[in-house]
């Protein structure tokens, strides 16, 4: 007897998302339907949706907070679901992923993925880490007013993890990201003790340039009992020596940078940024300690927290001018070159290869 067949439905929430339309639902049509809660559009979004077989509701959500768009999201999807696939517009699932859910499913609850969060011009993956928005019907709710979180009723969750389903993830750079300070203000109102949406909220204080508001938050974050994820206080120990570097305090930037990289060792992130702070400061044999110390980490474990830049050109870069300072060219040369093997067309590396090879 032939098996059957997983009823899986794609849900999302849209808002003037007209542009992202046909790719979206060109890579989401391998779903038996696809439900999209639209909350104020003033583009053609929904006409473009429900013409191309989308079944689309429009509501306004005021307040606006993305776990109620989303639970109201999940709700347009009937209960005899088997699975739901939860994405946003602007993502994209590679072919063939219904056929790997099936075969990976086996009566789980939740599904976890691989996400490329971050994406080169050329196409490579910058920032991957997993992902875990596919899940049943029945026992998820979406928490927390922004950077929201899928939780489970279940007591005993069975989860399981198919890395070739692969999410790809293009944003819409000119978008706004207004809300998110005042919502993550209120996630920690209404979850003083939660450590995840401390640590976010200390991390937006931080793009905002309000220095030591992100500090003191940073530090709460670290103060936290529940907070023992050692690459997510490193990260936070990172954010906290960026402030004090904003605040021209250096060596209390030194004193966070050396903390980061003793809580979480195997990472390359403490390194580099260190080596980049003993860059500006001339110090060109840490610079080179440092570097090296981070090269010796191979692996980019996927996580959201990592950093684009430790994986890029930027430590052969500044490896090889550091040599240079120091008198040795046949070590600028080796590094100028593994620099270059991420950046051939950069026209200030090739002009220092220049300069290092007279």
């Amino acid at each position: 007897m032939a098996k059957n067949k997983l009823k899986i439905a794609v849900y999302a929430i849209s808002k003037n998302e007209s542009k992202f339309v046909e790719r979206w639902i060109d890579s989401m049509k391998e779903a038996d339907a696809i439900y999209v809660l639209d909350t104020g559009s003033t583009d053609d979004t929904v006409e473009k949706l429900r013409n191309l077989g989308a079944i689309v509701k429009v509501e306004e959500i005021k307040p606006w907070r993305f776990d109620v768009a989303r639970n109201k999201s999940l709700e347009l999807v009937p209960e005899d679901v088997d699975v739901c696939v939860c994405t946003d517009l602007d993502e994209v699932l590679e072919s063939g992923w219904r056929t790997k859910i099936e075969q990976t499913w086996n009566n789980a609850n939740r599904m976890r993925y691989k996400y490329n969060w971050s994406i080169d011009d050329s196409g490579h993956p910058i920032v991957t880490f997993l992902y875990e928005k596919i899940h049943d019907r029945q026992n998820y709710k979406w928490i927390y007013p922004v950077h929201e979180v899928l939780t489970c009723s279940k007591p005993s969750e069975i989860t399981v993890v198919n890395e070739d389903i692969v999410l790809n993830h293009y944003p819409d750079r000119q978008k706004s990201r207004s809300s998110y300070l005042p919502l993550l203000e209120l996630s920690v109102k209404e979850n003083p003790s939660d450590d995840r949406n401390m640590h976010y909220l200390g991390r937006e204080y931080m793009y905002y340039q309000e220095w030591n508001k992100a500090i003191d938050t940073l530090l709460k974050h670290l103060s936290l009992p529940s907070s023992t994820w050692k690459e997510e206080r490193s990260a936070s120990m990172r954010f906290i020596a960026r402030c004090y570097l904003s605040l021209q305090r250096q060596e209390e930037a030194l004193y966070w940078y050396n903390k980061a990289i003793a809580e979480s060792p195997n990472q390359r992130e403490g390194y580099v940024e260190l080596a980049l702070l003993e860059f500006e400061r001339k110090n060109y044999l840490n610079v080179i300690i440092n570097g090296l110390k981070a090269k010796t980490i191979l692996q980019n474990e996927m996580i959201y927290i990592n950093e684009p830049f430790c994986w890029d050109s930027t430590i052969d870069d500044i490896l090889s001018i550091s040599y240079y300072y120091l008198g040795l060219k046949d070590e600028a040369v080796f590094y100028v070159n593994k620099a270059l093997e991420y950046a051939p067309t950069d026209e200030r590396i090739l002009k220092n290869k220049e300069i290092f090879l007279n």
